[in-house]
């Protein structure tokens, strides 16, 4: 399976973005057994007085083929978009149109996510069929090789449940 990161890089996303203050990183995750976890889409992890975690609504997914995969990240430039330094990953079959997921995070702080649609489920990245997201809709075009820097996508988790909605992009 290609990584994740270049599946994203495949893509032309044309939604801008804009930085978010951000909390220190002491409280995350630091061990690599925090790292890889594959979870199920638990949505009583987002219930009122749950937390910390993000309830995502990802929209504009644009058939029900394939899996969709969701992938948080530690909000730092060594963690972003690095091959096997994501946190908790969520991988369901698609469905057309808006899905919602609750990512649990380790604690407080900032994070980064990116979403992966796989339309035909190859593993591969298919440029004109398959589409991908991130967190906070950065702009990304094939000159940043559809890497934003942690800065445009990293959003802060308190204690709680944070809200989140982004957008797939499709370059087919």
């Amino acid at each position: 399976m290609k990584a994740f990161a270049t599946g994203l890089g495949a893509l032309a996303l044309l939604a801008t973005g804009s930085a978010v203050p951000v909390a220190p990183v002491a409280a995350q995750a630091t061990s690599t057994s925090d790292y890889r976890n594959t979870i199920s889409n638990n949505m009583r992890n987002c219930a009122p007085g749950k937390g910390p975690a993000v309830r995502l609504t990802v929209s504009g997914v644009k058939s029900s083929t394939g899996k969709v995969r969701v992938q948080v990240y530690r909000g730092t430039k060594s963690d972003w978009l690095e091959k096997g330094r994501w946190l908790n990953r969520i991988e369901v079959p698609a469905r057309r149109g808006s899905m919602t997921f609750c990512m649990p995070v380790p604690a407080s702080g900032p994070y980064a996510i990116a979403v992966r649609h796989d339309a035909n489920g190859n593993g591969d990245t298919d440029i004109r069929q398959d589409g991908g997201a991130m967190s906070n809709n950065p702009s990304i075009n094939l000159f940043n090789l559809g890497k934003p820097g942690v800065d445009k996508t990293r959003f802060d988790v308190g204690s709680g449940v944070t809200s989140m909605s982004i957008v797939m992009k499709y370059f087919g």
